[in-house]
């Protein structure tokens, strides 16, 4: 297949999504798919070394989700985008967050491929959903097939937009996070590690984490906090209070690369996410899980879709601090129990292997090429229309291409 990758994201920086996305490409292209990505970016399409790589608008900031979206909000999207589809001739476009301004959206009206839409965040509500989901309903019905990565993130679009939406999740690279990676040495003198792994927002809870490990702290004098996210957004005031308060063994690691941070998971004795809400599916709890290492998260939707109580970890109440103080104590006190939650993390972690849900992804894909309707309405094979609307292609998954003679619609 012809597949394009859309995201409404600045494919310069990291992110769920930009991950996600990447691992998509990796996958396809290995089982033999032609592949783009199609995205905005701060950096020029050069950058990136990779003629795979379509970049198309500027990212602007918007604050979005208790976070910050760098989406495009250009208007002058429409020729970049026609001309690309009408040189590479998808069979699958492929959306992510297929309702986001405005990339997604310019696609969606040019597209003549079959349209898949991942449905990625997890929200109490959406005011752009609510007074603009009648607009954003024609673009939601030109969707030949829907995803949601959780049940939680499929339930907050339903609520907006009704259907039926295959679950399929986020996965790990089991290659990168495993539990053979060596720990760090500095951190390997007798203490107790307990990692958080996120962007300091208020939404990820630290705050939260920081009060329970003062309240563990008196019982438990050789315990750490290990503190891995970006600068920017609260950090400054975390460190101004830790200093302030004279709380001993706080380490703030800051941005930790990629290659590097399957060693911090395995350095902790408990991974701990006191997230406060809207996480659609928890992608660091399962790379903690992945490296064997028992987690202690809050109990909300997304994460417990992907982790069980008293089995990979424990689940809290969000915003309790005493609740997760116990919960960590109780872990980080067990050695035996923190051994058996980390090898059932581990075997959980194998379900959400990139090769495992991509090729899901394809399966999908398929039974859409299967399904679409022929010109004259009955159930076939895809027939999408060619450049210039004379010619109609059939695409059977997993037989040659092969050209009808010319036709014309009507």
């Amino acid at each position: 297949m012809k597949i394009a990758l859309v995201s409404p994201y600045d494919y310069a920086y990291p992110g769920g999504v930009t991950s996600h996305i990447t691992h998509l490409y990796q996958h396809f292209v290995a089982l033999g798919h032609q592949v783009r990505i199609i995205a905005p970016s701060s950096r020029p399409q050069e950058s990136f070394g990779n003629p795979d790589i379509l970049v198309c608008g500027k990212p602007v900031s918007i604050p979005a989700n208790g976070s910050v979206a760098r989406i495009t909000l250009s208007l002058r999207l429409s020729k970049r985008v026609k001309s690309i589809l009408e040189q590479e001739q998808f069979d699958v476009i492929h959306l992510h967050e297929p309702l986001m301004p405005m990339l997604p959206i310019t696609v969606l009206r040019f597209s003549t491929a079959v349209n898949v839409g991942t449905f990625h965040a997890n929200q109490d509500r959406s005011l752009a959903y609510f007074y603009g989901r009648r607009l954003l309903k024609r673009w939601f019905r030109k969707l030949d097939g829907k995803i949601a990565v959780t049940r939680p993130a499929r339930d907050f679009v339903d609520q907006y937009f009704q259907g039926y939406y295959n679950l399929i999740p986020n996965g790990i690279d089991l290659e990168h996070f495993n539990p053979e990676v060596s720990p760090l040495s500095e951190y390997c003198d007798g203490k107790l590690n307990i990692l958080f792994v996120g962007r300091f927002e208020k939404r990820k809870g630290l705050r939260y984490l920081v009060r329970a490990y003062a309240r563990l702290k008196a019982e438990l004098p050789n315990a750490r906090l290990i503190i891995v996210g970006p600068d920017g957004g609260l950090k400054q005031g975390y460190e101004r209070s830790i200093l302030k308060s004279g709380l001993p063994d706080v380490v703030f690691a800051g941005y930790v690369a990629s290659e590097d941070l399957p060693r911090y998971y395995k350095t902790a004795h408990v991974f701990c996410s006191p997230a406060t809400g809207q996480e659609s599916q928890g992608i660091v709890l399962l790379e903690a899980m992945a490296c064997g290492t028992p987690v202690v998260a809050s109990n909300i939707e997304g994460f417990a879709s992907v982790v069980t109580h008293n089995e990979e970890g424990l689940l809290v109440s969000p915003k309790d601090e005493e609740k997760l103080a116990l919960a960590l104590v109780h872990l980080l006190v067990d050695k035996e129990l923190r051994a058996e939650m980390g090898q059932r993390a581990l075997m959980t972690a194998q379900f959400y292997s990139w090769k495992r849900i991509s090729e899901k992804v394809i399966s999908y894909y398929e039974r859409l090429l299967d399904t679409r309707r022929t010109p004259d309405g009955k159930e076939g094979p895809l027939h999408v229309k060619s450049k210039g609307q004379s010619r109609w292609r059939v695409l059977v998954p997993g037989f040659a291409r092969r050209r009808l003679m010319p036709t014309r619609s009507g």
